[in-house]
Order: structure tokens, then sequence, then C-alpha cells
């Protein structure tokens, strides 16, 4: 569980970075004014309207990673391993039956504090 949690990690953080990048990478509205006049933009590796479509559709595929990842990352945190039953694999501990020659003379375990007249009792708390 603890290597599926780093590789969301990784991810998370490298869909973050590269949609930073991709968003300063892309031209503001303004640019595409300057473009639509030729300013050398259909020269481009992507074509004059190729870059803006090819960028914002990384984009949005990236920030959907991010968003995946995100919620994977809050799902996995949000769980709860069930209780180790240790070596004894859910047996029940009881304690040892007491000897029946002893068993009258044990006070019973009340489970409020009780007002006893006991050895102890005049001793101050």
């Amino acid at each position: 569980m603890l290597y599926l949690k780093t590789l969301i990690i990784v991810v998370q953080l490298l869909s973050a970075f590269g949609v930073i990048g991709l968003v300063l990478l892309q031209h503001g509205k303004g640019a595409d004014m300057g473009a639509a006049f030729g300013s050398g933009a259909s020269e481009s590796l992507f074509g004059a309207t190729g870059s803006a479509n090819f960028l914002s559709r990384t984009t949005a595929v990236l920030a959907a990673v991010f968003f995946i990842s995100t919620l994977a990352l809050t799902y996995f945190g949000s769980y709860k391993p069930a209780v180790s039953t240790g070596l004894l694999g859910g047996a029940a501990v009881t304690a040892p039956a007491a000897h029946p020659a002893v068993a009258g003379s044990v006070p019973a375990v009340a489970s409020a504090p009780v007002a006893s007249s006991g050895p102890g009792s005049d001793v101050p708390k």
C-alpha cells in the first residue's frame, strides 16, 4: 500500500508541474490577434492553430490526471486497515478460572467504586 501511495504522489507532482509549465507556455488571448494577421505563426511546429490546440488538450489531460490522483490519494488516505489479531489469530483470551475454595473469598469486581469497610478503608486518599 505504501508503494501505491508513493507512486500516486509522484504522478500527482509530475502532473502538477506539467500543468504549471503548459499554462506558462500558452499564449494569452491578446497574442492570437497578431497570429491572425500572419506574424509567422504558420511556420511553427504545430501550424497556425496547432500549438494552441495541442497545448490546451495536453493541459486538460494533465489536469484530469491531477484530479484523479488527488481523489485516489484522498481515498487511500482515509483507508483504515483492519485491526491486527496478533499471534493468537483472533482467539478469545479468558482469565484463568479461580480455585473453588478461593472463589468464595475473592470479592467481586464492581464497575463503580463502592465504599467498603475492608482493610485500608480508613486510609485517607
